[in-house]
């Protein structure tokens, strides 16, 4: 049995409090105190010591500091949050089944052989289009991996270009 109460301060503030934990970076700027060219100076809290003595000012060589920091950037193509338990990718139809099983809902009906295929081939079925009503047509797909970028900006005359 799950025990499940709505947010206190309503779903903004639950997705306030996660988006800090889910899309942070390793050190916000506010932290870095000083850069003399050779050496940072950080604010840390020291989880061993006790409340008092927690904040602490650390300080660090530039390459140590930089070497620290590239250790949370992903690779290309990982992603920071992760899905898991019964909904994960590799367990979704066997977790599907199970919370099925538990809620007493039936499965969804399978479509049946002498179910007539969309018009765009088995599985293809999309939303008509919201300008005209006509059927949407794929033009192109990007792969999984590769994020699609616009043209590189050209400025149109001499001025330089601001925000």
């Amino acid at each position: 049995m799950v025990y499940a109460k709505p947010p206190l301060a309503g779903p903004k503030a639950v997705l306030a409090y996660l988006a800090r934990y889910t899309h942070r970076i390793a050190i916000s700027s506010r932290r870095i105190l000083a850069f003399d060219g050779v050496r940072v100076s950080f604010r840390v809290k020291d989880y061993r010591r006790d409340e008092a003595g927690r904040p602490r000012i650390m300080t660090l060589s530039a390459s140590e500091f930089i070497r620290r920091f590239l250790l949370h950037v992903l690779p290309r193509g990982f992603h920071r949050i992760r899905h898991y338990g019964l909904l994960t990718g590799s367990n979704r139809t066997a977790g599907l089944a199970h919370i099925r099983t538990i809620l007493g809902v039936p499965a969804p009906p399978r479509p049946t052989a002498d179910a007539p295929d969309p018009p765009d081939g088995p599985g293809q079925a999309r939303p008509p289009c919201p300008c005209c009503g006509g059927p949407m047509t794929i033009l192109g797909s990007f792969a999984g991996w590769h994020r699609p970028r616009g043209p590189p900006f050209r400025p149109t005359s001499n001025r330089a270009w601001t925000p």
